[in-house]
């Protein structure tokens, strides 16, 4: 019996999805995008199905969905929940990479009524860090032992060769989700005290985090991680913190970008129509002249640099985007947040032959049932094949193909929304993802 699954969207890391599921034996792929050139670009390869088709528009969407058995959802999360109501309806499983969201909760009741599975948070991040962490979680604990601290890191970045612009960063997934990660508030336990950062001020708490000599690396938190002290099942936790990776130089540069209110997506006159860079700038931040000098006057009054040096090297970063430019033009996309994540997108995409880089990183401070104290590591450094997946795309993709393929086979099932916490479920994932593609964290004791 031939076995059918929906992908929903054709972005940086959906072609491992297609290329795993499409040459299983007894499942066939169909690629939906709204763009339907894009569908058959990303199911050629397979040779897939493709189709267009807008969640948006349930009926057609639906005229879509109930030909298959499961769907699998890389669209932007805000329409996840659009997605699973459709599913509900005509009782088809639903698997996702993103985290479960307040939207999808409230729609549980229905989903057990419906007798569904919505599997979630089974990409990289959210994905392949609750593997590892559910693993050396769930192995301290059978030995009576307590999970004092959980400290992890996770990012996606260019290979350090390959870092060769003023933000020490590409992008391998979707832009405005980078920028719209940059404004989220954060939240987390540190030594027995919530600590909660506001928007604003989460760059400035970036610092300097140590992994292996090679790299120089900088954290800061992400979102809310409080809620892993239930999610993990470690109330013992007196640290629970998780948060992002960049390169050293990154949070300076975006807190300029925040300063400056470049990270507002409300819709704005300015930002409609072509001009320079200079210009919408000038109008934006209210220059009275149109001179370069009279921005950066107006630039220097808003930001606050930390040093210098700071100063000059973001300066000339924005020289490099084009700012103090009356040639290089804005392309307009109403609001300043797309607006500049246009001018990124143009200006920071990967290269023939360059690579990405993603670094996971958990840190377990332990404590034995005798009292005695032990600090642990699981460490994930993949690099990007050249002529084939981006990392970013292998650790996302190839977790959701294994983890859809579990749910046609019923080895995944619900009803309700399930998500990678348990061994039953990541033990298996983690066996694949390892024996079959060589992706996984290799375990350290510290001290």
């Amino acid at each position: 019996m031939v076995q059918k699954v929906l992908l929903l969207g054709s972005g940086f890391v959906a072609q491992p999805v297609v290329d795993v599921l499409g040459n299983t034996e007894g499942v066939e792929v169909t690629v939906g995008c709204r763009t339907l050139k894009a569908a058959e670009e990303l199911a050629a390869a397979s040779k897939s199905a493709a189709v267009s088709v807008d969640v948006t528009n349930a009926e057609q969407f639906e005229s879509v969905l109930k030909d298959h058995d499961v769907v699998i959802s890389l669209i932007p999360y805000i329409y996840h929940a659009a997605v699973v109501k459709s599913a509900i309806k005509l009782k088809k499983d639903v698997v996702t990479s993103s985290y479960i969201s307040p939207a999808l909760r409230e729609l549980e009741p229905e989903i057990k009524a419906a007798g569904i599975t919505v599997m979630n948070e089974i990409g990289l991040d959210p994905g392949i860090d609750h593997l590892y962490a559910v693993k050396t979680i769930d192995e301290v604990h059978k030995a009576n032992g307590k999970i004092k601290s959980f400290i992890s890191y996770c990012g996606g970045l260019p290979a350090p060769e390959d870092s060769d612009n003023p933000l020490g960063y590409k992008f391998s997934w979707s832009s405005r989700g980078v920028l719209l990660a940059l404004r989220n508030p954060a939240k987390y336990y540190e030594n027995g005290d919530l600590v909660q950062i506001k928007s604003e001020d989460l760059m400035a708490t970036a610092k300097p985090y140590f992994i292996y000599p090679g790299y120089s690396f900088v954290c800061y938190p992400n979102r809310d991680s409080t809620t892993f002290r239930e999610l993990y099942h470690i109330p013992e936790a007196e640290t629970v913190i998780r948060g992002t990776l960049r390169f050293q130089g990154f949070p300076e540069f975006i807190k300029a970008f925040v300063d400056m209110g470049l990270l507002k997506d409300e819709e704005n006159e300015i930002f409609k129509t072509e001009k320079s860079w200079r210009e919408a700038l000038g109008e934006y931040l209210g220059v009275p002249g149109n001179s370069k000098e009279e921005l950066i006057a107006k630039i220097d009054s808003l930001a606050t640099w930390k040093s210098d040096e700071d100063r000059e090297r973001i300066l000339n970063g924005f020289g490099w985007l084009g700012f103090f430019s009356i040639e290089n033009k804005i392309s307009p996309r109403g609001t300043p947040l797309d607006t500049l994540c246009a001018t990124l997108e143009d200006l920071m995409q990967y290269e023939e032959n360059e690579r990405d880089l993603v670094v996971l990183q958990h840190k377990f401070g332990i404590e034995w049932a005798d009292g005695s104290k032990e600090t642990r590591t699981s460490t994930l450094v993949d690099y990007g094949k050249v002529g084939g997946y981006s990392s970013m795309a292998a650790t996302v993709g190839l977790p959701v193909a294994i983890a859809t393929k579990m749910v046609l086979d019923k080895k995944i099932q619900g009803p309700g929304l399930v998500a990678p916490y348990s061994p039953e479920i990541n033990n298996p994932i983690m066996k694949e993802l390892k024996e079959k593609y060589g992706i996984f964290l290799k375990e350290k004791t510290l001290a």
